[in-house]
């Protein structure tokens, strides 16, 4: 018998089941990553991404799944991490646009919504590629379109389009030439047939057990919720219900066990006793987390259940009294702007060098760079808090361009970025702001200035391979020159060295080298003595940046 709707059920538990797998298969989609350098971690930015998708579409209270679709949508593009959450925040954008109206999705409807996510996707991309997650949702939405003209069975349509997600999916390797001389798919790819895969199990009843909430899961989900209701300014005589209370049921043991657990009866009785309700379980135990003026009330009905494995109680007005008194203790003063009214934003990892960019001008730091990307919301929120009249944001890496495209159009200032690539650049860029100038002419006169400085940054290979011709082994120490390996060595020195001999050329006259976290400055000093043995003219400059994965980050004007 053919299936022919997809009701808001279904639709929460195909949005649920795929954060839950991509989640669970983060890793492996990260493995895929071409270059041997800690990366941005696509699976990591995906499954982060499709997790605060997920919320959004959970908390969502109507039963209409066009308006379902649309939280989904605001959550994956407020949570996007990463051009891969980006470009997965673009899909289900389309997606949603094409469902908004729909309460229940046919087949065709379910085709069409991938139609429009695949064209959705396309237009957010400046220069498309081809071997990359856009080929695999384009193809997927094809197939789908094509299964859908001929049935009403929505199954088989998202069959069609999981089937040719895989195989488009395993066409990226010969697309890419970087893809196949490693021998891998595209991890971002990877991610979106994982979540057809996750569509198509639920739609064909298949859903795993391993894909219901963990221990560790629950756990994160219980925090959270707590997270969300008691924080900031809030006055504890405002606090309806007191007690933030969590429990863990061992379902059908001990001695007080009245009842066989159903959730459904479970829920809507603590649902009575206060707010900020959350339950989740799996075949073994059921986790509570409940703000409540009855605490005992939570535990007797828990032990009608089975047996009370942990009891949390605390007293959220005292915990609130004591939020505003360390506030009010150590509040500091709001930044002045000194730049005429506009903030700039960087985004950087590292106490040194959040100094350097602050003495360059920047009044606000995000803390992030290549392995920690920041998300469409932490961008946002950093803009609409600078409470300036207008914004610069300097991503500082490629990989954070798309989530930074995305939050200034909906920020409640006017904001701009500058396509800083890396630390460098972003340095380099904040030569060209003047404070007198307009938004345009400042982000025209940094973006001028990227192109005037050599930028070098030395890793450490975190597996062994062959990227662009050139043989890495697992703990080599690589340099990268302007986004491209161009060295490899045993040795941190050795490979600093070498990497700045590739960048001089005979119009350089300032090296700047800033140095890490697990850095000492006399290593530093002694790369300093190794440049200077090259060309004893140039002018070096040393700094501590205290920045995570890389040893050295270098610059040659």
């Amino acid at each position: 018998m053919a299936t022919t709707e997809i009701t808001n059920q279904e639709f929460n538990q195909m949005i649920q089941t795929s954060a839950q797998k991509l989640k669970k298969h983060a890793d492996f989609i990260n493995s895929l990553n071409v270059f041997p350098v800690p990366d941005g971690d696509t699976g990591t930015n995906m499954s982060l991404s499709m997790e605060s998708g997920a919320k959004y579409e959970r908390d969502e209270p109507s039963e209409h799944v066009g308006n379902l679709a649309g939280a989904l949508a605001k959550g994956l593009l407020m949570g996007a991490r990463g051009n891969s959450g980006v470009i997965l925040s673009q899909i289900f954008r389309g997606f949603s646009k094409s469902v908004e109206n729909k309460a229940t999705l046919t087949a065709q409807d379910l085709a069409d919504a991938f139609v429009e996510g695949a064209q959705t996707a396309y237009k957010a991309v400046m220069k498309p590629t081809e071997g990359t997650i856009l080929t695999v949702i384009r193809e997927a939405a094809k197939a789908g379109k094509e299964a859908a003209a001929e049935q009403d069975d929505i199954v088989q349509v998202m069959d069609a389009v999981t089937k040719a997600g895989k195989e488009a999916l395993k066409k990226t390797t010969d697309l890419l030439p970087v893809l196949k001389e490693v021998g891998v798919v595209d991890s971002g790819g990877q991610g979106l047939t994982f979540v057809f895969e996750a569509f198509d199990d639920v739609l064909n009843g298949r859903a795993q057990s391993d894909d219901e909430p963990d221990e560790e899961q629950m756990d994160e989900m219980v925090d959270a919720k707590h997270h969300q209701s008691v924080q900031g300014k809030i006055d504890p005589a405002d606090i309806k219900f007191g007690y933030c209370t969590q429990i863990m049921v061992r379902i059908g043991k001990g001695l007080q066990v009245k009842q066989e657990f159903d959730y459904d009866t479970f829920y809507n009785y603590l649902a009575k006793l206060g707010d900020s309700l959350l339950v989740v379980n799996d075949d073994d135990v059921v986790k509570v987390h409940v703000h409540t003026e009855h605490p005992g009330k939570v535990l007797a009905w828990g032990q009608q259940f089975g047996d009370l494995a942990t009891v949390k109680v605390d007293n959220m007005c005292q915990q609130q009294e004591e939020i505003i008194e360390k506030d009010e203790s150590t509040e500091v003063p709001e930044q002045t702007l000194d730049t005429k009214g506009t903030a700039i934003i960087a985004i950087a990892s590292g106490a040194g060098v959040d100094k350097l960019f602050r003495s360059l001008g920047v009044t606000h730091i995000i803390n992030g760079g290549q392995t920690t990307n920041p998300s469409t919301a932490d961008i946002v929120a950093a803009i609409n808090d600078s409470h300036a009249k207008r914004a610069i944001v300097l991503p500082n890496n490629k990989n954070i361009f798309l989530a930074a495209e995305q939050g200034i159009q909906v920020t409640d200032i006017p904001a701009q970025i500058v396509h800083s690539r890396n630390i460098s650049q972003g340095m380099t860029a904040l030569m060209g702001f003047n404070p007198e100038n307009d938004l345009n002419s400042n982000v025209n006169a940094m973006e001028d200035n990227l192109s005037s400085v050599k930028s070098g940054e030395v890793t450490t290979a975190i597996r062994d391979t062959t990227v662009q011709g050139k043989k890495i082994k697992k703990g080599n120490f690589i340099g990268i020159v302007d986004g491209k390996i161009e060295t490899s060595k045993s040795n941190l020195l050795d490979a600093a060295s070498e990497m700045v001999k590739l960048m001089l050329d005979e119009d350089s006259e300032i090296v700047t080298i800033i140095y890490g976290e697990d850095t000492k400055k006399s290593e530093a000093e002694k790369l300093e003595s190794e440049i200077q043995k090259l060309d004893d003219e140039l002018e070096i400059e040393i700094h501590e940046g205290d920045q995570p994965v890389y040893p050295f980050i270098v610059s040659v004007e």
